[in-house]
């Protein structure tokens, strides 16, 4: 149903495109260009029948935590949550990792994120109580682990 694919820089304009009204709010700042000119060999986009995005995954290899992998945004079209297309772009990016040589994956959300927490413990990461200050005062995050 979904095609998933490498992502390129070329898909920046469209993945920017669609992220305000993906998420419902203003979001496009958490996602500058720089992720996909530099990490698009470890990131997917998911196409749908047509052609448009219909999801996307911006992960990396840890360049300073050699076993590391990192998701750093993840976001599926309104129309094809619940499809199992997040499982699947997550379970790419786990065997893109581990041919890596990688042994972990980690991740952060909000602590008012219910969905990301719920959908994180579902594959199997372990889920921290929120850290204050995680990105600075003021601010808390939950971590996500995962072994590969």
């Amino acid at each position: 149903m979904y095609a998933l694919r490498p992502a390129t820089p070329a898909d920046y304009d469209a993945i920017a495109a669609v992220l305000d009204s993906w998420w419902g709010r203003p979001i496009q700042g958490a996602l500058p260009r720089l992720f996909l000119d530099h990490f698009h060999r470890t990131s997917l986009v998911a196409e749908g029948p047509s052609g448009e995005p219909a999801g996307f995954l911006i992960g990396l290899l840890s360049p300073s935590l050699p076993d590391e992998a990192y998701i750093h945004f993840v976001g599926v079209s309104p129309d094809a949550r619940q499809s199992g297309l997040a499982r699947a772009m997550y379970e790419r990016f786990f065997e893109l990792a581990r041919a890596d040589g990688r042994r972990v994956v980690k991740a952060i959300t909000a602590p008012v994120n219910g969905a990301s927490i719920a959908f994180h413990r579902r594959m199997g990461f372990d889920v921290s109580e929120p850290t204050p200050g995680y990105n600075g005062p003021g601010t808390s995050l939950v971590t996500f682990s995962r072994p590969l």
